[in-house]
């Protein structure tokens, strides 16, 4: 990670006044790692900056460039890239044509040798709602959604690997210190509640997730950006609470004593992002401590609206504890909130290369129910008009029978389909498409860029005016080339 460093400032000359200083300054490590296990803190200065300028622009909400709805995002990740003709983008002519290999795929599948041909759906499409929408049996909650979905089925990458792609996806390039898009958008706008993360990752903290904790890094961005990944089971964090009990006079003077340390601290030392957000981190987290605790527990929901999310059900419930958790969090001002689909043992789950009549099912098996759950328990609570949901991985299938036998599908990055909900969406919508069967992106094709830009849009921030000054460089999530916002999808 690259930051800016501002010159170390000089230190002053010692005096028996500045004795104390300099011990606490010396003993402050030890002092911050104990804030953590301290009680409410006070809230850290402002240091608010405007989305453009160098310094730490700290979590305080901030407005945004244009009118918007959205005021929180939920992404939905699906790592390994889901099927879309399989799901989301129903093609007739691979039934027409099954078992043929056109020369088209001859001349352009990087892996055509593995290829036995095209291969049609195991599952039939139905349109749902006043809109038509169609959407595959495999996602019967979703379908009972079409009216508030708008699907891009003309998505298109460049990346035909996991990494690259699932980098690409979230940061916009294919580089391992990006900043991602969350992170941008906290850059943009911080957060609503002082006392949780701004930015939240929720994964299976049993299973491995592809690329760890670079899906929610802040790369070049100030530090205090970088998302946190909370637990979904058991204490959010490690250590959030403290290991003794002490009495709330010790508490209350350990509390000021520390806050007074760390701010003499930093201001003996500006210019230093990463040293402005460990202690901002370590503040946070001492507030954290009930605010984090409350917000992820589940058991104060109701049994129907656990039911709802699948949680008595073991194929639903570790997916739905996750979806539960995202609509507590941005009920509570939590401004970014990414869901990772790892219930599976592979950190792959969508990566369906074999048998994917068994594999793709039990995929949508486990998320379908939590994902319906989450859009019909927004609304009911009059949530989504101000959270948009995102869905996606980091490309999609080829329409090719991939192996014999039990077939599956190969990576397919030149045509795939996202879908997004909520606040500023044109719900039942359908936005581009792919050739007759399903390769190839033809009609309105939509990059990454494009989708960032049209996300940050809908969060009220201009991609061309969300810059950072890095290395020289105005920098921005959608690159320096002219990108279009996806005008087709916007109420």
């Amino acid at each position: 990670m690259t930051t800016h460093h501002a010159p170390e400032a000089p230190a002053p000359a010692t005096s028996r006044r500045d004795l104390f200083g300099r011990v606490a300054d010396g003993f402050l490590g030890a002092a911050l790692a104990g804030l953590a296990t301290a009680g409410a803190s006070r809230a850290s200065p402002s240091r608010v900056a405007h989305a453009g300028s160098d310094p730490a622009p700290g979590t305080r909400s901030r407005p945004p460039h244009l009118q918007c709805r959205a005021r929180s995002i939920i992404q939905l990740f699906m790592t390994g890239g889901p099927s879309q003709v399989d799901l989301l983008d129903p093609k007739p002519a691979l039934r027409e044509h099954a078992g043929e290999l056109p020369r088209a795929f001859l001349d352009s599948v990087e892996s055509v040798g593995a290829a036995h041909g095209l291969l049609p759906s195991y599952w039939d499409f139905h349109r749902h709602g006043e809109s038509g929408l169609e959407i595959s049996e495999l996602l019967p909650h979703l379908a009972a959604s079409a009216d508030r979905l708008a699907v891009i089925r003309s998505m298109w990458s460049p990346s035909f690997n996991h990494e690259p792609g699932v980098f690409l996806m979230h940061t916009g390039r294919q580089l391992l210190e990006a900043p991602t898009m969350g992170a941008w958008i906290v850059y943009g706008l911080g957060s609503e509640n002082e006392n949780l993360p701004a930015y939240v990752a929720l994964d299976d903290p049993h299973r491995q997730i592809l690329c760890g904790k670079q899906n929610w890094q802040a790369g070049w961005l100030p530090p205090i950006c970088q998302g946190t990944r909370l637990r979904t089971v058991g204490s959010p964090i490690i250590n959030l609470r403290p290991r003794q009990e002490l009495p709330s006079p010790v508490l209350e003077a350990s509390r000021n004593l520390l806050s007074r340390m760390a701010e003499r601290h930093r201001r003996l030392r500006p210019g230093h992002p990463q040293l402005d957000a460990r202690i901002e981190s370590y503040e946070l987290a001492a507030r954290m401590q009930i605010a984090a605790t409350d917000a992820l527990d589940i058991d104060r929901e109701g049994a129907r609206t656990r039911a709802l999310y699948g949680l008595d059900d073991t194929v639903t419930a570790s997916y739905g504890r996750r979806c539960l958790m995202a609509r507590r969090l941005v009920e509570r001002g939590v401004r970014v909130v990414q869901i990772f689909m790892n219930c599976s043992s592979s950190d792959n789950p969508w990566d369906h290369h074999g048998d994917i009549r068994t594999s793709l099912a039990r995929s949508c098996a486990q998320t379908d129910r939590p994902i319906g759950a989450l859009l019909v328990d927004l609304e009911q609570r009059g949530l989504l008009d101000s959270t948009l949901v995102v869905w996606g991985g980091e490309f999609g299938r080829l329409p090719l029978a991939q192996s014999a036998g039990k077939p599956g599908r190969d990576h397919g990055a030149n045509g795939f389909s996202v879908w997004l909900a909520g606040a500023g969406v044109k719900g039942g919508t359908v936005h581009g498409a792919t050739d007759d069967f399903g390769y190839h992106a033809v009609e309105n094709r939509c990059s990454i860029p494009m989708l960032h830009a049209t996300i940050l849009r809908l969060m009220g921030l201009d991609h061309e005016r969300l810059v950072y000054s890095h290395h020289g460089l105005d920098e921005r999530l959608t690159g320096v080339e002219p990108v279009d916002v996806v005008d087709d999808i916007l109420a």
